[in-house]
């Protein structure tokens, strides 16, 4: 929905009713179109039948009906639909006299060959570039053709008679106009209600979404931060946490958070030391977790820069639940890529979890996973039970017509050791 803007019927409103007038008219044009080749095909028929009748001069009436039919369908104007009722009353007139006094059997105003170019008149009611003036068009579409008729009939001695088919033809048509102007009015009052429905389901869909990143960063930071003061030892605070809290305040306070992360992604790919997901594997060896990193390093390359930090995010948080719940000091971080996607995996040998009996005021995976990778399009799976330790698979898909470069080899991973952020050791993958 346009929200400068009303919409209806699935278009703009300022095209809406253009749109659906000039479909009027259009089957105006082609109804009127085959009463004019039925009159003609008519008229050659008898034409052929009696050779004696001279009954050429109506068919050349019917031309300049044609042709004026064609450039009343291509140039929607009052000129042209003035010229169209005004050249075929007098084109009805000369075909009306031409049958009634060449076509015995034809002698009263409302026979049906004499009504073919009358309905055809009426039809230039839909031509009118303003869809209320489309009823008054037929009516003097109407008037045209009955008066030019009657004229006609006059002047040959035939019987007038009302024409009942020019009549229904004419009802028809003014009904079916009529109904779309009753139509669209309707859909012009329900349209401020649908306007406004739609604006307020955008408006909450943005606070959930907003509600949403807060609760996931209040988790990373605020949360986090509280239980690493409560699990320290006596004494001075470690001067890295202060840091961790002094920068995580700020992020806070500046609301950077709300904003989409942006940079230039290109200056990224290719070199996986300068992107969020290494620093997340660092700030997790920091804090004392001995982080393996194997697989194709330099494919988290291919992710833009929203979902880059969205899964550095999610990674930091399954990190941080490894050092805090698992009961191990040790985890692994794998990383695949695809043409289409790229997939992470963070693995522990720890104490396991049941997903479904995790408290509901736990949002570590909840908000801070599930949610932050979820509303990036991506997916995330969780393999765990008590005992067995705990598999945490997030995808992401890829951004297109982007190749991975070869920070750190095609394949290789890296391994960073907790010990005052000395390296422990790195391996390969295979």
């Amino acid at each position: 929905m346009n929200e400068g803007g009303r919409v209806l019927l699935g278009l703009p409103s300022h095209l809406a009713p253009q749109s659906s007038g000039r479909a009027i008219a259009r089957s105006c044009h082609a109804i009127a179109t085959v009463l004019l080749i039925a009159a003609t095909v008519l008229l050659i028929s008898v034409q052929l039948t009696r050779p004696s009748l001279i009954l050429w001069p109506a068919l050349l009436a019917l031309i300049p009906m044609l042709a004026l039919l064609v450039i009343v369908e291509r140039v929607r104007s009052t000129v042209s639909t003035i010229a169209y009722l005004v050249i075929g009353g007098a084109a009805v007139y000369v075909y009306a006299v031409t049958v009634l006094s060449q076509i015995d059997v034809v002698r009263s105003s409302d026979a049906f060959s004499v009504s073919l170019p009358k309905l055809a008149l009426v039809m230039v009611g839909g031509s009118g570039l303003y869809a209320r003036r489309g009823p008054l068009w037929a009516t003097c579409g109407l008037l045209a053709g009955e008066l030019a008729t009657q004229i006609a009939t006059f002047q040959t001695g035939s019987q007038h008679k009302v024409d009942v088919t020019t009549l229904l033809g004419y009802l028809l048509i003014v009904a079916t106009m009529g109904g779309s102007l009753v139509a669209r009015d309707r859909a012009r009052r329900f349209q401020p209600n649908l306007h406004l429905a739609a604006r307020d389901e955008k408006v909450s869909s943005l606070r959930h979404e907003i509600e949403q990143q807060a609760s996931a960063l209040v988790h990373d930071t605020v949360l986090s931060h509280l239980a690493a003061i409560s699990i320290a030892k006596p004494g001075p605070l470690d001067p890295e946490l202060a840091r961790a809290m002094q920068r995580d305040l700020e992020a806070l306070i500046g609301q950077e958070w709300l904003h989409e992360a942006d940079g230039d992604a290109a200056s990224l790919r290719g070199d996986w030391e300068a992107g969020e997901l290494y620093r997340a594997v660092d700030r997790a060896i920091e804090q004392g977790l001995d982080v393996v990193v194997t697989g194709d390093v330099s494919a988290v390359g291919r992710l833009d820069p929203v979902r880059s930090k969205a899964l550095a995010l999610a990674v930091a948080q399954c990190l941080a639940n490894v050092l805090k719940h698992s009961g191990v000091d040790r985890a692994e971080v794998v990383i695949i890529g695809s043409d289409s996607d790229v997939s992470v995996m963070v693995i522990d040998n720890g104490v396991g979890f049941t997903e479904s009996e995790t408290p509901g005021d736990r949002l570590g995976v909840k908000n801070s996973i599930r949610a932050r990778i979820t509303r990036v399009g991506g997916t995330v799976q969780i393999w765990s039970s008590p005992g067995s330790g705990t598999s945490v698979m997030i995808g992401l898909p890829a951004e297109a017509g982007v190749s991975a470069g070869a920070a750190g080899g095609s394949a290789a991973g890296s391994a960073r050791g907790s010990a005052a952020g000395d390296d422990r050791g790195s391996e390969d993958a295979a």
